[in-house]
Order: C-alpha cells, then sequence, then structure tokens
C-alpha cells in the first residue's frame, strides 16, 4: 500500500508539473497571436527634462543652503515672468510664435540591408505630423553603409524632412561611410566628431566563384536564362569576360548615381577629389568640406537644449523569443568579426 501511496503521489507532482508547462506554453501563444496584428509603439523621451534633473541634482551637491535658496527664488521669478509671456502671446494669438522650439532627436544604427528604414519610416512619418519649420530634427547617425536600394531608401526618408522645409542635422559619432555618408549629405548640416570615419563615396561587390572546385570534383552545374545579362557574373558557373566587364559597368553606373546625389545635396565638394572611394577622419573630412562642423552628438544636444525642447523619437518593434535569441546571435558574430577587424587596423600610437 505505501507503495501505491508513493506512485500516486509521484504521479500527481507529475501531472501537475506537465499541465502547468502546457498552460504556460497556451498563454505565451496567445499573448504572441494578440500582439501579432501590432507593429510597434512610438517612444517619446523628454531629453530636457533629463539634462535639467541632472543639473539640478548636481546643483544641489555644489551649492551652499544660501545660494540654493537665492537660485530657487531666481528660478521662481523666471517661471512666472515665462508664464506671463506666454499668457500674453496667447491672448494676441501668437502663441505658436512664443513656443519653445523644439528638436527631435532619432537614433539610425544601420546594418548591412539597412532594415532599420522601416523604424525611421515610422518616426519621421510621425515628426511630420507636428514639426514645424522653426523646429529641427537631429539624426544620430552610424553605418558603414550596405546595399544601395536599402541605404538610397533610408536616405529618401530622410529627405522628406528637408521637403517640409525643417532643417535636419546629421551628427555622426562614430562612422557613416558609404551609405552612411549618403544618408548624412542629404542634411542641411552635418556634424561630426574628429576621429569619426567619413567618406567611402565608392561602389563595391564581391563574389566567390567555386567553378574550379566544381569541375574538380566532376560536378556540372547549369544555369538557364532569358536575356543576354540577365546573369553577368555567378559563383558556380564560368564566368566570362563579356559578363566580367558588364558587371563593372553596372558598378560604374551606381557610382555616378552615388556621385550625383552627393554633388546635388553638398554642391560645394570637388566631387572628383572626395568620390574615390576613400574615407577620412573626421578633421580631414571637414577640410575636404564633407562635413560642417567638429562636434559630438552629446555637445551639441546640451547646447541647443538651451534654447529647444528636445524630445527623442524611437519606434519601438516587439521581439519574439526567436528574434531575440536570433539577434543575441547575431551580436555575437559581429563582435567576433568587429575583434578581428580591430586586430587588422593601424591605430594612433
Amino acid at each position: 500500500m505505501e507503495f501505491l501511496y508513493e506512485y500516486g503521489l509521484f504521479l500527481a507532482k507529475t501531472i501537475t508539473f506537465v499541465v502547468a508547462v502546457i498552460a504556460i506554453i497556451i498563454a505565451i501563444a496567445s499573448s504572441a497571436m494578440k500582439q501579432g496584428g501590432r507593429k510597434g509603439e512610438l517612444e517619446i523621451t523628454d531629453l530636457s527634462e533629463q539634462y535639467t534633473e541632472v543639473e539640478e541634482d548636481i546643483t544641489h551637491h555644489l551649492l551652499s543652503k544660501e545660494e540654493l535658496k537665492e537660485k530657487e527664488k531666481n528660478d521662481k521669478k523666471l517661471e512666472k515672468e515665462q508664464a506671463k509671456a506666454a499668457k500674453k502671446a496667447a491672448k494676441a494669438g501668437e502663441e505658436n510664435k512664443a513656443a519653445t522650439p523644439r528638436l527631435f532627436v532619432v537614433d539610425f544604427n544601420g546594418s548591412i540591408d539597412a532594415k532599420e528604414v522601416s523604424s525611421l519610416r515610422e518616426e519621421i512619418s510621425a515628426i511630420l505630423t507636428v514639426a514645424e519649420p522653426k523646429d529641427e530634427v537631429f539624426v544620430r547617425l552610424e553605418s558603414g553603409g550596405g546595399m544601395v536600394h536599402g541605404y538610397g531608401l533610408a536616405a529618401s526618408q530622410l529627405d522628406r524632412i528637408r521637403q517640409h522645409n525643417i532643417p535636419l542635422t546629421a551628427s555622426v559619432d562614430k562612422v557613416a561611410a558609404s551609405g552612411g555618408y549618403m544618408m548624412a549629405c542629404v542634411a542641411n548640416k552635418i556634424v561630426s566628431a574628429p576621429f569619426a570615419i567619413i567618406g567611402s563615396i565608392g561602389v563595391i561587390a564581391q563574389v566567390p566563384n567555386f567553378n574550379k572546385l566544381l569541375k574538380k570534383n566532376d560536378v556540372d552545374f547549369e544555369q538557364f536564362t532569358a536575356g543576354e545579362f540577365k546573369r553577368t557574373v555567378t559563383m558556380f558557373g564560368e564566368n566570362t569576360d563579356k559578363g566580367r566587364e558588364k558587371f563593372v559597368e553596372e558598378l560604374e553606373e551606381t557610382h555616378v548615381l552615388f556621385k550625383n546625389f552627393v554633388s546635388e545635396h553638398r554642391p560645394s565638394l570637388d566631387i572628383a577629389k572626395v568620390a574615390t572611394g576613400e574615407h577620412w577622419f573626421g578633421t580631414q573630412a571637414k577640410e575636404l568640406g564633407l562635413v560642417d562642423e567638429l562636434q559630438t552628438s552629446d555637445d551639441y544636444l546640451q547646447a541647443r537644449a538651451k534654447s529647444h525642447k528636445v524630445v527623442q523619437i524611437k519606434y519601438a518593434t516587439k521581439k519574439g523569443l526567436a528574434e531575440k535569441f536570433s539577434k543575441a546571435a547575431s551580436l555575437s558574430f559581429d563582435a567576433i568579426v568587429s575583434k578581428v577587424w580591430q586586430n587588422n587596423r593601424i591605430f594612433p600610437g
């Protein structure tokens, strides 16, 4: 009887555990189905308020009690004056003129396929619903470039801001090369950190070819196309000189489009000098006219916070469990590649 009792107890615990696991799985699946139709949501952060809080925290630690009382007295006086001015402007129907201009901050950290453009589109669309010509859009840009069509679309999204006559500033703290610079050059003004990597106005394509390896192992490769140049070069077939020439011709055409795009947005540039595919550090880029000012994004925002209300706009999409694991794996791979790349670079000593 004791055996049956222990067995029954064990069986009950096992069934309870299995039921709990099934319930959790059903709950997760149900939640995923409910959220399936939701793309994402806007996250709005008041950076001006953050700057003010930091300033107040430091001030309270540095000033004496008497100095703090005097400061609080002056702050209250200033607030009353500002409120009075705003009320007067409202009565005169000039509230829009009296309102503090806004600075909208957007971050773009681009991957090779520029998939981040989907979020950029949402952020810019949201900004354009409220932004006025007296406001400003500030893009913190970081990208080494990638696919032409992806970065072409990203640049076109930024151009929407220009088309609405809203000042656009692009800031580069680390790198804006190739497609990254294609985006940056759309801005009315480009600010760069002194050692940020700028430029790389060129086009590159690399295609491995395994034809000799296949032949060595008696493997035939057949490819069927309609149209003489439907496929110019291939990974597995035997490439021809004619195909290679056409491929290079297409690269040259893309390069011409790239150069024309940059020239259109920054006509003062000596495009023949800067469109060689080379990249430069920020200080050199300023001398060449690729950027306008040498300044970090932090300095720019802190200075603007004195005259503008600084607000960060971010479109965040909810990621599933599989996507989170995928991103973690991708970040690990990127870290390894970055480490190898850094070990083969020359750094200032």
